[in-house]
């Protein structure tokens, strides 16, 4: 009997979540298996990275040696969150994420709380950022078990401060609408805005360690490559 292809994601996300290997090996695993089940899909996604890619996309936000810009958002519980209270005692990798219903960032996110532990131990910590509501993002928090916060951008706001936010498109909207993505409903909003995933590495002063921006989604910044942003040495 043919499993229904929601069913196969679903427990293909799973597998990804407890595999023995890199961000982007899981990644890798969960495209293929997504690509086989829906190609028009996996079509429409390489060409919204072709066309974010040909509007240079690895020159927005600021970069290693910049200060990087303050921000003032909530965290999951509502409580109003600024870069100082973020970088005050240690620094921190700044992750934008498109949202809790991307499986995608759950992944990522996933690896990252796996991968706490050795990130503290290089001195570290993390704060994600993603344009969903509270609601969602406190839900993404208890079902992934993720120790660390997330904060909402709301409207993107942040992310269009640093040139990060892109409009999906007609084609998107229309598939994501379709299989039940309520981005309206997520975000508060009817733009279909999401942020370009990216990952700054703060120091105590502000200042921008490293910087890690992908159009592509279905790659990510590997875990020693972000232990090393926060060592010392780094």
């Amino acid at each position: 009997m043919n499993r229904p292809p929601n069913q196969i994601l679903e427990e293909t996300f799973r597998q990804c979540c407890d595999m023995d290997a890199s961000l982007n090996e899981r990644l890798a695993r969960f495209a293929a298996v997504s690509r086989k089940l829906n190609p028009a899909y996996a079509n429409l996604i390489d060409q919204l990275v072709e066309r974010i890619e040909s509007n240079q996309a690895d020159s927005v936000g600021p970069q290693p040696g910049d200060l990087m810009p303050p921000f003032l958002l909530t965290d999951q519980t509502g409580r109003m969150v600024s870069l100082n209270d973020v970088i005050g005692d240690a620094p921190a990798a700044l992750i934008f994420h498109r949202g809790h219903w991307c499986p995608y960032c759950r992944i990522n996110t996933k690896t990252l709380a796996q991968a706490y532990p050795r990130i503290q131990q290089a001195g570290g910590k993390i704060v994600a950022v993603m344009p969903d509501r509270q609601q969602y993002t406190a839900q993404m928090i208890e079902g992934l078990d993720l120790p660390f916060p997330i904060l909402t951008d709301l409207d993107n706001g942040y992310a269009m401060s640093l040139d990060l936010a892109i409009w999906l498109g007609a084609e998107l909207r229309d598939f994501f609408g379709s299989r039940g993505h309520d981005l309206p409903g997520y975000q508060g909003n009817d733009s279909w805005i999401v942020p370009i995933p990216a990952t700054f590495v703060v120091g105590t002063d502000g200042c921008v360690r490293a910087r890690f921006i992908d159009p592509d989604y279905r790659r990510g910044l590997e875990i020693d490559k972000l232990l090393s942003a926060f060592r010392p040495s780094a």
